[in-house]
């Protein structure tokens, strides 16, 4: 577990030894099993996760009980609500394993110190940060822009493999597209 995380933290920065035991203390290693929440609406969120083995995904609940998923979190994705998160009050997301999982749980408390001790990990959560807020924006744009589709193919495109992890009537919703329409592109 802790060379994934390494590998990962040096794609973005290069840490010593020392600044990496000091960083992979702060995580803590958590398992869940197929279907186990890992965030409920309503709760307080005190943790970021990354995401070592396994499948989550982060879903809203409208009012009239129609789930939206937001996000899909595969390996070496960071997943949480944000939103929650940061603000340090309740959720408003779900975050369930479509897969048992396997993750690294931070604190806030733990983030803020490890950001106040070693800047260039910092500079490595404003990236990752940076880059997850460049994909939503690519997601709202193409749910904005393009059609149905185009969105499933850019999916496919991107996330090959999702499909076989996925089931289809959570792709659809992903998509915003009926599990029938779904069905008639991955055919076509």
């Amino acid at each position: 577990m802790s060379i994934v995380l390494r590998q990962h933290i040096e794609e973005i920065v290069a840490v010593t030894d020392s600044e990496f035991e000091y960083t992979q203390s702060l995580f803590t290693h958590k398992k869940l099993k197929k279907h186990q929440y890992l965030v409920q609406e309503g709760t307080l969120v005190t943790h970021e996760y990354f995401v070592l083995n396994g499948l989550l995904k982060a879903s809203y609940t409208n009012e009239a009980g129609k789930e939206h998923i937001i996000q899909f979190a595969m390996e070496n994705w960071w997943v949480t609500d944000y939103q929650a998160y940061i603000t340090q009050r309740q959720a408003t997301l779900n975050i369930d394993c479509i897969e048992a999982s396997e993750l690294l749980s931070i604190s806030f408390e733990n983030k803020k110190l490890l950001c106040a001790e070693l800047h260039k990990m910092e500079y490595f959560f404003r990236m990752k940060a940076s880059l997850g807020y460049v994909a939503m924006q690519q997601r709202i744009l193409s749910l904005l822009n393009n059609d149905a589709r185009l969105r499933y193919e850019q999916l496919m495109q991107q996330y090959p493999t999702l499909l076989q992890r996925v089931p289809k009537l959570l792709i659809a919703s992903y998509l915003g597209v009926s599990r029938e329409t779904l069905s008639r592109f991955s055919a076509s």
